[in-house]
């Protein structure tokens, strides 16, 4: 037994001989980096950190966010991060309407585009929604955008 425990000890200082013979080569690097490519900051951690600075402004498109929020203002919000883009909505009645609503919105990119915007509506108890209902919820939020940004003067 205690030639068991010996081999295994032997065997572990012997790695840890080879691996830090590895570590030993002082010779000049001669291949070309990338400017583009090489790491700034240098250190193992760096690779669990996030890369975004926290003063850095939210990627997310302000006039479909704020068109989301408005047009939906029917459903009461359950969690909003503008971070991530997404709001979701707890159930609720459009005015006029007999079918109560639930809606996930996430808004993906900073341009005022179609393709940012998602939106995924629910009826009572998870069932589907017509394709139609949520193209037509998905064209107010849009064009409500838009008016948005001509009112503020950007187009």
């Amino acid at each position: 037994m205690n030639i068991a425990k010996a081999a295994t000890l032997a065997g572990a200082v012997a790695l840890c001989a080879a691996l830090s013979a590895c570590s030993g080569d002082q010779r000049p690097r001669t291949e070309r980096v990338d400017p583009d490519m090489r790491n700034e900051s240098g250190t193992i951690w760096d690779i669990f950190g996030s890369r975004r600075s926290p003063n850095e402004a939210v990627a997310v498109n302000r006039y479909l966010w704020n068109a989301s929020l408005e047009v939906l203002n029917f459903l009461p919000v359950q969690s909003i991060d503008p971070f991530t883009g997404v709001i979701v909505t707890g159930y609720g009645t459009p005015p006029g309407g007999g079918r109560a609503y639930r809606a996930t919105v996430q808004v993906t990119d900073p341009a005022l585009d179609a393709r940012s915007l998602r939106l995924s509506l629910q009826g009572p108890g998870g069932t589907a929604v017509a394709p139609d209902t949520v193209r037509a919820v998905e064209d107010a939020i849009l064009t409500r955008a838009r008016q948005l940004r001509v009112r503020d003067g950007r187009l």
